[in-house]
């Protein structure tokens, strides 16, 4: 269920023992603070929901690489193969982004599949609605300008994003969401430009090409 050993001692703990007011107690903690006074005489009940809380926690503390060593076989089971240099790099590197968006280790190796994900990107319903053939044109228009970036860093990047939607006045979001489908398949992933960065030039380009209009 994605859910890390640390967190759910740390949750099945809390349910029949308190330390004052503390909520995230490590096993190391728990170990030393331990006394049988502070066991609850009443029932317990199980929440969901503070536990997703809880494990959130521990995935954001938890090292980059030691997680993508955690989300890997998730994704490796999905693209029924292992998974490259390259893709484990860009885990890596969007897992800042990546992180403050997931409670459980399934729920993030979801949200990390566009990452690694095979071309050409399947888009979910609601990126679908949003690649019209209006959108495919925008984005074919846009490659042209992304092509003639030398820096592939965020800030060139949104500045020809946001000169491209000046230029063809239209809204930001005009572009900018078709974009996002276009890379990620979802209407929902972190920022943007942030994901061209971490794609990189080439898978980038390609991606909008395959959703570009002929």
């Amino acid at each position: 269920m994605g859910y890390l050993p640390q967190a759910l001692r740390n949750y099945l703990m809390r349910l029949g023992w308190s330390h004052g007011d503390d909520e995230v107690i490590s096993t190391e903690q728990a170990v030393s603070w331990f006394d049988l006074p502070a066991v609850n005489k009443a029932p317990a009940r199980f929440d969901y929901d503070k536990l997703n809380s809880l494990n959130a926690h521990y995935l954001r503390e938890l090292d980059d690489r030691e997680l993508v060593s955690l989300v890997a076989p998730l994704l490796t089971a999905q693209l029924g193969q292992e998974l490259t240099a390259e893709q484990e790099a860009r885990l890596v590197n969007g897992l800042a982004g990546l992180k403050p968006r997931s409670k459980t280790l399934v729920e993030l190796s979801e949200n990390a599949y566009f990452y690694v994900c095979p071309r050409p990107v399947k888009p979910n319903e609601k990126a679908q609605k949003i690649l019209t053939g209006e959108a495919a044109v925008y984005l074919r228009r846009l490659a042209g300008r992304l092509e003639d970036i030398a820096d592939w860093n965020e800030e060139p990047l949104e500045e020809t994003v946001r000169n491209f939607a000046e230029t063809e006045n239209i809204k930001l979001g005009k572009i900018a969401q078709p974009l996002r489908a276009a890379l990620t398949g979802s209407n929902a992933s972190p920022g943007i430009f942030e994901v061209m960065v971490i794609l990189g030039r080439e898978e980038t380009l390609a991606r909008v090409k395959d959703q570009a209009a002929d």
